[in-house]
């Protein structure tokens, strides 16, 4: 869970340096670009809680490890007291019956204005939080392929991500200081074991690409937020070199 709490660490750094920009900049009016980025993480960061809430309550309580994941995320970001206040709201709201997922979702898909980098973390994010209590429940694989339509996004890409994030939890789990697995480092690349030496290649390039701090960078995500695209990376890097070695392939 350390890249999905560092992501949101970023997130809500960002947040808060903007709104202090804000402050400072007085009467000088901020370029559209600015503006468009404050209003990126701010939507990011309600919808985050918000539809977090709305997962933890989607199959019919909020357990306890669900609990425990939004106290750790708000702890670990260092909130100050109105930050955490909004952050309890906001998840407070996506729990409660007429939380409207439809409208949310909608602001959120304007926002992004269609990137598929930044959809594809916010729904890596809510995965994370799904998969909670070890599992993800009918439930809840039902809300997020609803979010996954209502941004755009291709169920068929949530698949690899199911199975990705799931080897990822496992390897954590495992505790392994060598690297994953050889059965985890395919669910990290999203391949067979019968995939091709090129095929692993190409998706090895794929998933570096999607998770490049630099062309994250190029579409505005604050500085922190690239910490997580660096763990990633890594991550792909070290699942491709176990499947490299185990080949022999160069």
């Amino acid at each position: 869970m350390g890249g999905f709490l560092g992501l949101l660490i970023g997130l809500i750094l960002g947040h808060q340096l903007d709104k202090n920009l804000i402050r400072l900049a007085g009467g000088f009016v901020l370029s559209s670009l600015a503006k468009h980025q404050v209003q990126v993480q701010q939507i990011f960061f309600e919808a985050t809680f918000g539809i977090m809430g709305h997962l933890a309550k989607a199959d019919g309580r909020v357990s306890e490890q669900e609990i425990a994941l939004a106290r750790q995320v708000m702890q670990r970001m260092g909130l100050n007291d109105n930050a955490q206040r909004m952050a309890v709201d906001y998840f407070g709201r996506g729990k409660q019956p007429d939380f409207d997922l439809d409208a949310m979702l909608e602001r959120l898909r304007t926002t992004l204005r269609g990137q598929q980098n930044l959809t594809r973390m916010f729904i890596e994010i809510q995965l994370s939080a799904a998969f909670a209590d070890g599992q993800l429940q009918a439930s809840e694989r039902e809300v997020m392929e609803k979010i996954c339509v209502q941004l755009g996004f291709p169920l068929d890409a949530f698949e690899r991500l199911v199975n990705m994030i799931q080897a990822e939890i496992h390897h954590q789990q495992a505790g392994r200081d060598q690297g994953p697995s050889l059965e985890d480092a395919y669910a990290i690349l999203n391949i067979d074991e019968t995939a091709s030496d090129a095929e692993v290649k190409k998706a090895y390039r794929r998933l570096t690409s999607q998770h490049h701090p630099d062309k994250l960078a190029a579409k505005g995500l604050p500085k922190e937020m690239m910490k997580l695209a660096e763990e990633k990376t890594h991550e792909i890097r070290s699942a491709y070199e176990r499947i490299r070695e185990t080949r022999g392939f160069k």
